[in-house]
């Protein structure tokens, strides 16, 4: 014990341990580094410690691939999970290439991802059908899509059942049995609308219903759908037919791609104050167009630039 100064209280010089005995005393205290600790055990009561998925199971990851984030308050009656397209006035669906149904021909279940303007995911799309199903009744077939959002969580589910004479325009504002039709729940088990097929000479022409059957929206297709290097167009039209509010795009998605698969690329535009149970129909309707105009066996692609 020493003072530097007088007056100033003595200041204690701590005492030097001997070598051996300091590393013993060193020993006895462990040395905790909080970045390498282990997890808490998973809980299922903390829903926040799971990370929320950023890319779904066989997507690549890019920059294309960045799901979008959702902000903003959930408008009165939306439906869980489609915030996000309260936000938006345009959506984009791109199918995933089946390397398989490419070289092979073998029907696999569709696939598809859908963004938003500037690329970023905003749903993730896939079929649910048996293989004979497929095989058997190809682009005619009943079958169930899974929505999912960023949370791996399915905010939507549509349903398609089997028309074994559906498909001609002609008979399908005729008979029930000939016009196909569509469902979409949100969430999945509520019914928030229907697609229906109307008769028509030789145009694909659809209603876009609420959950009563009220009719909300029409779809016209062009009556020759040629795809050579071109778009080709589904004007959205009121419940009269006197304006066009919007379009389902088929978008042309090269050479390679329109000759030798089956995956094709689609813009969707709408309102951006439209309901949105009658958007999320309306992407409904997408795929029972992409299914009935632009799904054909694989033999009939070369060759074959009228769909329908």
């Amino acid at each position: 014990m020493m003072a530097n100064q007088v007056g100033q209280q003595p200041m204690y010089m701590p005492q030097q341990m001997p070598m051996g005995q300091q590393t013993m005393q060193q020993q006895m205290i462990p040395s905790v580094q909080y970045s390498q600790m282990a997890p808490p055990p998973y809980n299922p009561m903390m829903q926040s410690y799971n990370p929320a998925v950023t890319v779904q199971p066989g997507v690549q990851q890019n920059a294309q691939n960045i799901w979008a984030q959702h902000r903003g308050q959930v408008p009165a009656g939306c439906p869980p999970g489609l915030e996000y397209l309260t936000m938006v006035d345009q959506i984009l669906c791109h199918q995933i290439v089946e390397l398989l149904e490419a070289f092979t021909g073998w029907e696999t279940n569709n696939k598809y991802v859908v963004k938003n303007s500037m690329g970023q995911q905003i749903f993730y799309v896939f079929e649910e059908t048996d293989m004979c199903m497929r095989m058997c009744f190809n682009n005619n077939r009943e079958f169930t899509l899974h929505i999912v959002d960023n949370m791996n969580q399915e905010v939507m589910r549509i349903y398609r059942p089997l028309k074994f004479c559906g498909g001609c325009c002609w008979f399908a504002g005729m008979c029930e049995f000939c016009s196909h039709e569509l469902y979409v729940e949100a969430p999945p088990g509520t019914v928030v609308g229907s697609v229906k097929q109307t008769g028509d000479i030789c145009t694909l022409n659809y209603e876009i219903s609420d959950a009563d059957g009220n009719v909300q929206l029409l779809i016209n297709g062009p009556c020759i759908a040629c795809e050579c290097c071109a778009d080709i167009e589904f004007p959205v039209l009121t419940k009269d037919g006197a304006a066009r509010i919007g379009c389902v795009t088929k978008q042309w998605s090269g050479f390679a791609q329109e000759m030798y698969t089956n995956a094709d690329n689609f813009g969707i535009t709408f309102p951006l104050d439209l309901d949105v149970k009658t958007k999320a129909t309306l992407l409904g309707a997408t795929f029972l167009i992409d299914f009935m105009a632009f799904e054909k066996p694989k033999n009939q692609n070369n060759n074959n630039n009228n769909r329908w």
